[in-house]
C-alpha cells in the first residue's frame, strides 16, 4: 500500500522531496522539504495527511519547507540529532527507529557523516533515504568530514542488500555517470545506465530510484576497492593510494574538478 513520490523542488528541479503515502489513507511522510510551496499545493489537491517530517542533514535545501508545513500542520520533525535543524521535535540517531504506524513503516536510522559531520540516512527493508551522502552513480562532496569518515558511510551503504531502493536528495545521475565513465571507460554496466538516465531526462523523468545492485555496478565511490578504480585514481592523482579511503579521497578530489 506505499507509495513514494519523487517531488521536484527549488528553481532549477534538481532536489527532490520525497513523500511516502499510504495509498488507501492517503497518509504521508515528508523527506527533506527544501521548500514548502510545490508540497504544500500538493497536498491540498491530492487531499494528502501529512504525519512526519524526516531530515537527512541540516543544509537550507533540505530544512527550509519545515516552518511553513509545521505552521499547518503539528506532526513530528525527525532530525540528526547532532545538529541543529529550526523546528526539529525528535532528534535520532544511529540504531534508533521511527515508527510510522499510518504506513505501517519502521526506518532505522543510520549515521552517515561525510557531506556534515551529522547527516543520517532513513532505512526499511527494500528502501533507503539517503539525502545527499550517497547519489545514483556519486556522492555528496565532504563539506565537514574526512575521507575515513565519508568512505565508511558510503561503506555502511554498500552493506545493505542488492535490491535496496536507492532514493537520494538531488537529480545529478547523468552528470555523475559521465565521471563514472570516466573513472572506468571500459565498465559497461555504467555506460548503460549512462544512456537510460539520459533517455529519462529527455522524458522529463526522474532517474531515481535506482537499486544498490546497480549502484555497486558503476558508483565508483562504492567501488574503491576495485582494481579499475585504484588503477584509475592512481594515475590520475600519481599517488600510491594503498588504502580504500585513499582512493576515494583521490576520486572524491577528481570529480570535485571534473
Amino acid at each position: 500500500m506505499l507509495e513514494i513520490i519523487p517531488l521536484p523542488a527549488l528553481q532549477d528541479h534538481y532536489n527532490y522531496i520525497w513523500l511516502l503515502k499510504n495509498k488507501a489513507s492517503n497518509h504521508v511522510a515528508i523527506v527533506d522539504p527544501g521548500e514548502a510551496g510545490p508540497l504544500l499545493d500538493l497536498i491540498e489537491s491530492e487531499k494528502l495527511i501529512p504525519i512526519a517530517i524526516l531530515i537527512t542533514h541540516r543544509h537550507w535545501d533540505h530544512v527550509d519547507g519545515i516552518p511553513a508545513i509545521t505552521e499547518k500542520y503539528d506532526i513530528p520533525v525527525y532530525t540528526p540529532k547532532t545538529e541543529s535543524v529550526k523546528g526539529s521535535t525528535h532528534p535520532v540517531g544511529e540504531g534508533d527507529t521511527v515508527s510510522l504506524s499510518e504506513l505501517d513503516l519502521d526506518l532505522t536510522i543510520m549515521d552517515v557523516p561525510g557531506h556534515t559531520l551529522g547527516a543520517i540516512a532513513y532505512y526499511a527493508e527494500g528502501m533507503v533515504f539517503s539525502g545527499d551522502t550517497l547519489f545514483a552513480a556519486g556522492c555528496g562532496r565532504m563539506f565537514e568530514g574526512t575521507p575515513p569518515q565519508m568512505h565508511a558511510s558510503l561503506s555502511k551503504f554498500k552493506a545493505l542488500p542488492d535490491d535496496t531502493l536507492l532514493y537520494c536528495g538531488h537529480e545529478y545521475t547523468v552528470s555523475n555517470l559521465q565521471f563514472a565513465t570516466t573513472v572506468e571507460p571500459e565498465n559497461t554496466a555504467t555506460q548503460e545506465c549512462l544512456s537510460q538516465a539520459r533517455q529519462a531526462r529527455e522524458k522529463g523523468k526522474p532517474t531515481v530510484p535506482t537499486t544498490l545492485k546497480t549502484e555497486k555496478q558503476t558508483n565508483p565511490f562504492l567501488r574503491c576497492e576495485e582494481s579499475s578504480v585504484i588503477n584509475a585514481a592512481r594515475e590520475h592523482s600519481g599517488e600510491k593510494l594503498e588504502k580504500p579511503h585513499e582512493v576515494f579521497a583521490a576520486v572524491r578530489q577528481w570529480k570535485d574538478n571534473f
